[in-house]
């Protein structure tokens, strides 16, 4: 984690050749914000960067289908392949609808026109003793036309898995993306969690890195670090 003249930032490692690097302090301001609020903090000892969206923008499933959306706060830059890592945490809103599981996650290819990958976490479902829930720990979507709804309907199990994972604790999130294809690795374990192998912008989609959330979640996010690939 840098910090700058007292206040929380987060540490972006971007490598654009393998002989150089350029370190940037990066602190809540420098990220461009869509539904959510992000303001320093501090979560379990450990500063962070808290994020959380207003309750009127929980979605209502007596009037809406539930689905994937764009809320997160992200960076403008342009990254193609390389490895995002984050350590991240999420609780329950008060007030969190029933059907909150605490969802957290990275978007990355973020593109002018809005769409972008996403891998994200539902903590609750990993501890939950429904089986079916658990095997929804994990989730991948392409925002806006595969969102897991779809994709849960189209392609059972091929986009989400189980993790153990838990709400109210840091998990250290590693995606490692190539191409057309995205890994993820869970607590500095070296056995990939979870695997996408047609990331659905296609091999050539390029753009920013956020940091995301869905309806009744707060989550705090540090240590950010992008290394991209040089072409």
């Amino acid at each position: 984690m840098f910090k700058k003249s007292g206040l929380l930032t987060v540490g972006c490692m971007m490598a654009f050749s393998a002989d150089a690097s350029t370190a940037l302090t990066l602190p809540a301001k420098d990220f461009n914000l869509i539904g959510v609020t992000l303001e320093e903090g501090n979560f379990k000892g450990s500063e962070a960067l808290r994020m959380s969206m207003p309750s009127r923008q929980w979605q209502d499933p007596d009037k809406e289908t539930l689905t994937d959306r764009n809320f997160m706060a992200w960076l403008p830059i342009n990254f193609h392949s390389g490895i995002i890592e984050v350590d991240l945490a999420s609780t329950l809103a008060a007030g969190a609808p029933g059907y909150a599981r605490g969802f957290a996650g990275v978007s990355f290819r973020i593109q002018p026109d809005g769409s972008f990958e996403n891998i994200y976490l539902r903590p609750t479902n990993s501890q939950s003793q429904d089986q079916v829930r658990r095997n929804h720990s994990v989730q991948y979507f392409a925002y806006p036309n595969f969102r897991f709804d779809r994709l849960r309907k189209e392609a059972p199990e091929r986009y989400e898995t189980y993790a153990d994972i838990k709400l109210n604790e840091w998990t250290h999130v590693k995606i490692v993306v190539s191409s057309q294809h995205a890994t993820l690795y869970l607590n500095n374990n070296p056995t990939p969690a979870f695997m996408v192998n047609d990331l659905k912008l296609g091999s050539k989609a390029q753009g920013g890195v956020g940091i995301w959330i869905e309806s009744g979640t707060n989550a705090w996010f540090k240590n950010l670090k992008i290394t991209a690939e040089s072409k």
